[in-house]
């Protein structure tokens, strides 16, 4: 590892292999199906999203509403958990409650995007239940929601950057004064944003110097993680599982 260990979720030899949504290139992202497909391909790192029902469920799916990915329609915030546990991904697999994921995968680390206000409370509600504190990153393109995140948590939680602290160190990366959260363990950042270069060797350096890994998603052809990895980044999600594994294979960073 290029930065000092600073929270056990990040303790793990090599580069840090997420499967994005459980690898969503199957079509069944955020399934359970799907999840314990990547845990059978080997990987310890799993990324999903969060919303929570009208009654306080908390669910693993990346929309807000049903209607992209499911049979099912209508906003989760508006239904309650007996009717989103009917909808179905892809026409067969169901919409899983985070907390039955977490339950099924004791040893497996999650990333954990929160992607709705709402859903703050139920989420570190559940982690403290179940005690997974050392397993658990919380990220979200909010900084505020991330930045309340540590605060109501401390130091137990790793957190990562919102779209405001990844600028922040942008800024910096380019010899530019700019304020950065020091409670967050990682910037998770796309390699690029609307055209503009994000991750380069000053970016990775920059976050480096500050005890931050980066982790860059989503990142699908191995061309692109051979360059990453070689800048130094410490971390890729991607939605094709077994092509980043070949590619640690290949680097002997498969863990």
């Amino acid at each position: 590892m290029t930065t000092a260990i600073r929270h056990p979720y990040l303790d793990h030899r090599g580069p840090l292999a997420f499967a994005h949504r459980g690898g969503a290139a199957d079509g069944l992202e955020n399934t359970a199906v799907q999840f314990r497909r990547a845990v059978a391909a080997g990987y310890r790192y799993l990324e999903t999203d969060v919303h929570v029902t009208a009654d306080g469920r908390l669910v693993a799916f990346h929309d807000a509403t049903l209607d992209r990915l499911t049979d099912g329609t209508g906003r989760i915030a508006d239904l309650p958990w007996s009717d989103v546990r009917h909808a179905r991904v892809a026409g067969g697999e169901p919409v899983p409650l985070f907390e039955d994921l977490l339950t099924e995968f004791p040893e497996v680390r999650w990333n954990v995007d929160c992607k709705a206000e709402s859903a703050l409370f139920p989420l570190l509600g559940l982690i403290g239940r179940t005690g997974a504190w050392d397993r658990m990153c919380v990220g979200s393109f909010s900084e505020a929601r991330v930045a309340r995140a540590q605060r109501l948590a401390g130091p137990r939680l790793a957190t990562s950057y919102g779209t405001r602290g990844v600028l922040g160190l942008r800024l910096r990366s380019w010899g530019l004064p700019a304020a950065v959260r020091g409670s967050a363990v990682a910037a998770q950042v796309p390699e690029r944003q609307s055209g503009v270069p994000v991750v380069d060797a000053r970016f990775v350096r920059t976050a480096h110097a500050l005890g931050l890994q980066v982790h860059v998603w989503t990142v699908n052809e191995a061309d692109r993680m051979h360059r990453l990895l070689d800048l130094g980044v410490d971390g890729i999600m991607t939605d094709h599982i077994d092509t980043l594994r070949t590619v640690l294979e290949e680097r002997g960073t498969w863990v």
